[in-house]
């Protein structure tokens, strides 16, 4: 858990997935379109990869991936980031944390 925080809290936006997951990439593909660059780590790529998806899990993500961290908070998976831009506070959260400007 305490990489999870760790890497969660290095930049403004912050993306765990994985390199198979389609939802995984429409979020980020999503955060692209808004602007945002997003630190990505993908689980399946990295040595601690399994340990940080048990952390994640334990979050409360189910599925694990992706999970999305804006401003050091956890926000949620794809259906949490879909709401939260459906609804249009998407773009302010990314805004106050700092991770698009206008």
């Amino acid at each position: 858990m305490d990489r999870i925080s760790d890497l969660a809290s290095k930049k403004a936006a912050v993306i765990f997935t994985k390199s198979s997951c389609c939802m995984c990439h429409s979020i980020k593909a999503l955060f692209y379109e808004l602007g945002a660059s997003p630190a990505v780590h993908e689980l399946d790529q990295d040595s601690r990869g399994k340990e940080m998806e048990r952390a994640l899990r334990g979050l409360g993500c189910n599925p694990t991936v992706p999970a999305v961290f804006i401003g050091g908070e956890f926000v949620g998976s794809a259906k949490d980031v879909i709401s939260l831009h459906v609804d249009g506070s998407l773009k302010q959260r990314l805004i106050n944390a700092r991770a698009i400007w206008f």
